[in-house]
């Protein structure tokens, strides 16, 4: 895609500092610099969030703010892994991907490579000309042998095919709207994205048999699944232990018993080192944590504090019942057992000591620990605070939990991982 200077510059610099190579302006005349520090840059990220393509000799990167906004290699695998259990599921012989998928918002096209490998036919859409350049030149080296460019209007495209799609065939549609006002901005409500999705449901759902959805992780998927209706499943995901999207999986027949139809949320915690957390539950539209009785707080318990996917679906009393586990109080989201609870998906510690805020206490319990790893949930101070007060430092192996019990006490809870 551009002159052999230029990607020679690449290849020798790409492990270099890229403010240095720009304050240099090294290169000769011959070097398209500002494009190859897209490359070099656009490298240097691959390397950690996209592995296997920084892996993949020739690919072409385009400018930072696609490469910030694209998915990492674990999330884009597991979208794959959503879209082929779904298709599977609806398969009357329980087969194989066939088909077709369309992207109507390819982007760098990170979740399209990863999707269109087991359909038969894949089309990317993507209205900007200088990312199809780039996905034209990136498919052919990434070996996707059934999927095609389409430079245009996601919704202009979409309005273009046939309904039904074709019937032999079925249509699987996925849209990443883009989350950016016109000022470059940030944008979070369905409505402010580009294009609306809940404006264009119907089209959506008229033309393909599934629809995937990638939202904002600031989004409440509560108000999503209201605004879209045919919803038949939320996946809130993070990466270890950061939530980083919203999926709604949504099907044209779901919307005719919405009112009474449980909907499925799965909570998954991507680990970059060893697989996965994963917690499914049907939604009722309704938490019953306060009915279950608070725990106890004291030394030698076990402590829970549910990884980011589950805080972010609220799920805790669903949390409490499946592994026999009590929370401190309604609002703590901490939870304690007397037994260990291996499976439990997050963070789990042991209780080594309990003090309250008053100065004797926290003298006592103090004594001889200058840091700490400083958490708090329902407490009145933010961990900065909380951590000048007690004069630590961060880091160490005690982990200190604030908190409100559910006597409205507030207690510092000392603990060590297990």
């Amino acid at each position: 895609m551009k002159n052999q200077a230029s990607i020679d510059f690449v290849r020798q610099n790409r492990e270099g500092d890229i403010r240095q190579l720009a304050l240099k302006g090294a290169g000769g005349k011959d070097v398209d610099l500002a494009w190859a520090l897209d490359q070099i840059s656009g490298w240097q990220t691959a390397r950690s969030k996209l592995p296997q393509w920084a892996a993949t000799e020739g690919l072409v990167y385009p400018p930072h703010l696609s490469m910030e906004q694209c998915s990492s290699e674990l999330t884009a695998k597991y979208k794959a892994e959503v879209v082929e259990r779904e298709i599977k599921k609806a398969s009357p012989t329980g087969g194989g991907l066939e088909g077709t998928l369309i992207d109507l918002t390819g982007g760098f096209g990170v979740d399209f490579s990863y999707m269109a490998r087991g359909f038969r036919q894949a089309v990317y859409v993507e209205r900007n000309p200088q990312l199809c350049e780039i996905a034209r030149h990136n498919i052919q080296l990434l070996g996707l042998a059934n999927a095609g460019v389409v430079c245009c209007d996601g919704v202009e495209y979409l309005e273009s095919q046939p309904s039904p799609f074709n019937p032999p065939s079925p249509l699987t549609i996925y849209l990443d709207p883009a989350r950016r006002d016109t000022h470059g901005q940030k944008t979070y409500a369905i409505s402010d994205c580009t294009p609306d999705v809940v404006a264009l449901r119907d089209l959506l759902l008229e033309k393909a048999s599934l629809v995937m959805i990638k939202l904002s992780p600031m989004l409440d998927w509560h108000k999503a699944v209201e605004d879209l209706v045919s919803v038949s499943e939320v996946h809130i995901v993070s990466v270890d232990n950061e939530c980083k999207e919203l999926l709604m999986v949504l099907r044209g027949t779901v919307g005719k018993d919405s009112a009474t139809r449980a909907t499925k949320v799965c909570c998954v915690n991507l680990l970059s080192r060893r697989g996965k957390e994963e917690f499914d539950f049907e939604d009722t539209g309704s938490s019953a944590i306060h009915s279950f009785p608070i725990g106890e707080v004291r030394r030698g318990l076990f402590l829970y504090e549910p990884n980011a996917s589950l805080m972010k679906a609220g799920c805790f009393a669903e949390l409490a019942a499946r592994f026999g586990v009590h929370p401190i109080a309604p609002n703590s989201h901490l939870f304690v057992s007397e037994s260990l609870k291996e499976d439990f998906p997050g963070r789990r510690f042991q209780i080594t000591a309990v003090s309250s805020m008053n100065r004797k206490s926290l003298k006592e319990h103090l004594c001889g620990i200058s840091k700490a790893n400083i958490a708090v949930r329902n407490f009145p101070l933010s961990a900065a605070e909380l951590r000048k007060r007690l004069k630590l430092a961060d880091g160490g192996d005690v982990y200190l939990f604030a908190t409100t019990t559910g006597d409205k006490e507030h207690l510092l809870l000392f603990s060590k991982k297990v």
